[in-house]
């Protein structure tokens, strides 16, 4: 972004922003490119990769992630909770597969994604109250926005070990998803496959995907390497 665009977005007066991203140029935070806009910085991302949750689940789980793409040649992506929205880990992109609006570090509501509805599924009671009040982003004309259901989806998650996203984030994909167990037994992340709608069905999808995320438990709940 310009100067003039982030005091605009920030309120703040020009100078003051200025002077502020001086400060964060001079500390790593921002880079100014030779266009004249602000930039996130390279210590922004070394700050980040020190994330615990993030970088070792992503060490652990980037073998079989990397296995589920060579076989298939979709997109795959790993997420994690944080409060009311997931954050992915990682997504890796398959050769001429459907274009996606996922990127690592990314972060997306819980009810339209297959990995946002698997965490969801597994989330505290509280958490789920709280997101099933809305409101609800809608991304295309199926984007689900009723409370009532998603509880059914849901509880379809919980029962049948997957969730299904059909054409809820953009109209030509399709995404399932499966949880990932930490070495409590709790989920601690979820696995997706996103292929073009049309291309697959989520029945065929479904067993490779649960496959993924049992070995990527094992990986998560075995001894560090």
């Amino acid at each position: 972004m310009t100067l003039s665009e982030l005091a605009r977005r920030s309120e703040l007066p020009t100078s003051t922003v200025h002077r502020m991203l001086g400060d964060l140029i001079a500390g790593g935070a921002l880079e100014r490119g030779q266009d004249g806009r602000y930039r996130v910085g390279l210590r922004l991302w070394e700050l980040g990769a020190l994330a615990p949750r993030g970088q070792g689940l992503r060490g652990r789980a980037l073998p079989y992630l990397e296995d589920l793409s060579q076989v298939t040649r979709e997109n795959v992506q790993l997420a994690v909770r944080e409060g009311c929205e997931l954050v992915f880990v990682e997504r890796i992109a398959g050769t001429g597969a459907v274009p996606v609006l996922t990127r690592p570090g990314g972060r997306f509501a819980l009810t339209a994604t297959g990995v946002g509805l698997v965490l969801l599924a597994h989330a505290p009671r509280e958490v789920q109250e709280k997101v099933l009040a809305g409101p609800f982003h809608r991304f295309t004309e199926k984007t689900v926005t009723d409370p009532r259901v998603l509880r059914r989806m849901l509880a379809d998650v919980r029962r049948d070990g997957y969730a299904v996203s059909d054409r809820q984030v953009t109209m030509d994909a399709l995404s399932v998803a499966a949880p990932v167990h930490g070495p409590g037994g709790e989920v601690a992340a979820a696995v997706s496959l996103v292929v073009r709608h049309g291309s697959r069905s989520a029945h065929a999808i479904a067993p490779l995907v649960c496959t993924s995320a049992r070995t990527i438990s094992r990986a998560l709940t075995g001894p560090a390497h």
